[in-house]
C-alpha cells in the first residue's frame, strides 16, 4: 500500500506533540526576571523534548522517503512509536515542573528508550518489507548510532535515581548525537 497516508498522519501527530508541550507551559506569576525563573526547569524540559520531537519527525521522514510503500505491520510499528511519543508531553512537564527529580527523570527516560526501540523496530520492519538488498537497508547499514542510543538510555536509567542531572546529561547527549539529519539515507536517495 501507499506510504502517503502513514506520512500525513504521522505529521499531524508530531504536530499535535509540539502543540500539547508548548500549551503544557504555565506562563509565570509576575512580570520580573524572578519570575522567569521559576519556569526554567520546565522552558528547559521544553526544548530538550522538542528537539527530540524534532529528530524523530526529521529522522522519520528521511525512513519514509527511502521506502516506496508500507504494509499493514509497518502501519502498527508505527503507531507505536507515534505512542511513545505522544507520551513525551506528560513525562516532560512532570520532569520539569518536579525539577528533574528521580522518578520523573526515570519516566521520562523510559519514554526515549521506547521511542527509541519502537523506532529502531518500525526501521527493520521497513528494510524487511522492502529487502536487504534496498536502497533503504544499504543506507541504514548496522545503525550504530541507533544502538549507541538504546544503550545510552539503558545507562541513565539507574542514574536518574542516583543522579537525575547525570541521566538528563545522558539524554542531551543522545539528542546531539542526532541533531543532525541522518546523512546515510541522503546519500543513497536522490530526489
Amino acid at each position: 500500500m501507499s506510504k502517503g497516508r502513514l506520512e500525513a498522519f504521522s505529521d499531524g501527530v508530531f504536530a499535535v506533540i509540539i502543540t500539547i508541550m508548548v500549551l503544557d507551559m504555565k506562563v509565570p506569576q509576575g512580570s520580573d526576571l524572578h519570575a522567569l525563573k521559576s519556569v526554567v526547569p520546565v522552558f528547559l524540559c521544553y526544548i530538550l523534548s522538542f528537539i527530540y520531537v524534532g529528530i524523530y519527525w526529521n529522522n522519520h521522514h528521511h525512513l519514509l522517503h527511502a521506502s516506496d510503500h508500507v504494509s499493514g505491520g509497518i502501519l502498527w510499528a508505527n503507531l507505536a512509536l507515534l505512542f511513545c511519543l505522544s507520551l513525551a508531553p506528560f513525562t516532560t512537564a512532570w520532569m520539569g515542573e518536579n525539577h528533574y527529580a528521580p522518578l520523573p527523570v526515570a519516566v521520562y527516560g523510559v519514554m526515549l528508550l521506547s521511542a527509541g526501540i519502537a523506532y529502531f523496530v518500525l526501521t527493520k520492519s521497513l528494510i524487511a518489507h522492502h529487502g536487504k538488498n534496498s536502497v533503504l537497508a544499504t543506507s541504514i547499514g548496522h545503525d550504530r548510532k541507533g544502538t549507541v542510543s538504546v544503550l545510552v538510555y539503558l545507562v541513565a536509567l539507574p542514574l536518574a535515581f542516583v543522579k537525575p542531572w547525570l541521566a538528563c546529561a545522558c539524554h542531551s547527549l543522545v539528542a546531539i548525537m542526532w541533531l543532525l539529519p541522518d546523512p546515510r539515507i541522503e546519500k543513497h536517495v536522490h530526489e
